[in-house]
């Protein structure tokens, strides 16, 4: 299995190691960590400095954590995929969640820049989008406007932690065409929009996450989340929509190959 959305190099993982053994003892081989700022490039490149055969790792700044200068951030994490040896770009995009926020138009402005390096380099995109679902799809118009003026087209997109409704998926495929990233939040009570969501998705435009340390599955809620729970949500998808668990995992991990792991996918 893979999940393709973890951040085990958090401080909450002291390392991330016994986190990353705990994950392939649970049959989650593969993990894909994304950025979240300047301060975590160094601990996310030196897990995956250990376990270059389990892990991926993406570049890009998180919407809340853009601080006073992004463009000097920004201008950095260029620098950083310049030299190579990244599967996507993200965490990106906009979150209007927080009053404390950095202003929509900033978050707009480096999201923009963020999806073109996706074009640039040919990765994918994973993108944050919370309380701003309109925002976050005007930018992607937008960049898509100007990319078609230059011959050129979007990067594979990625909705990560999407907890949506039907109508929102319809919303999201009037602009373009990604995947949905679906985590532990698929096991919550609260959860009955999304879990509807799930056929209108189909399982050949979805990808298992957690998240972790955020959002763990039930019955794990409320505790720090790992990788080691992706079966959870993976046999809760299956149970939703009716389909064996061992044919979801497959679907899900050619879905992630295609996406993040380009050779091995090849070879398989």
């Amino acid at each position: 299995m893979t999940d393709t959305h973890t951040h085990l190099y958090m401080p909450e993982y002291s390392g991330g190691d016994q986190a990353v053994e705990s994950a392939i003892a649970a049959g989650v081989s593969r993990m894909v960590l994304p950025n979240v700022d300047v301060s975590s490039i160094i601990p996310m490149k030196e897990l995956h400095s250990r376990y270059p055969e389990n892990t991926a790792i993406c570049m890009g700044i998180h919407p809340t954590e853009l601080g006073d200068d992004p463009s000097s951030a920004l201008d950095l994490m260029e620098r950083e995929l310049e030299q190579g040896g990244y599967a996507a770009i993200g965490e990106v995009g906009i979150d209007l969640h927080w009053p404390d926020s950095p202003t929509a138009d900033a978050q707009a402005e480096a999201f923009a820049r963020q999806l073109e390096w996706g074009a640039r380099y040919g990765l994918p995109v994973i993108i944050h989008s919370r309380d701003a679902r309109d925002e976050t799809l005007a930018v992607i118009s937008a960049v898509k406007e100007s990319l078609a003026t230059q011959g050129r087209e979007l990067p594979p997109l990625i909705f990560h932690s999407f907890t949506g409704t039907s109508e929102d998926v319809a919303a999201i495929r009037e602009v373009c065409d990604p995947w949905f990233g679906i985590n532990g939040v698929v096991t919550f009570k609260n959860a009955p929009g999304l879990r509807d969501a799930l056929p209108v998705i189909g399982a050949d435009r979805m990808l298992l996450e957690t998240d972790a340390p955020y959002l763990a599955p039930v019955p794990h809620r409320g505790q720090t989340n790992e990788s080691a729970f992706i079966p959870l949500i993976l046999h809760k998808i299956a149970e939703v929509l009716a389909i064996d668990a061992h044919k979801l995992e497959e679907i899900t991990d050619s879905n992630a190959a295609r996406l993040f792991f380009p050779q091995t996918a090849a070879t398989q």
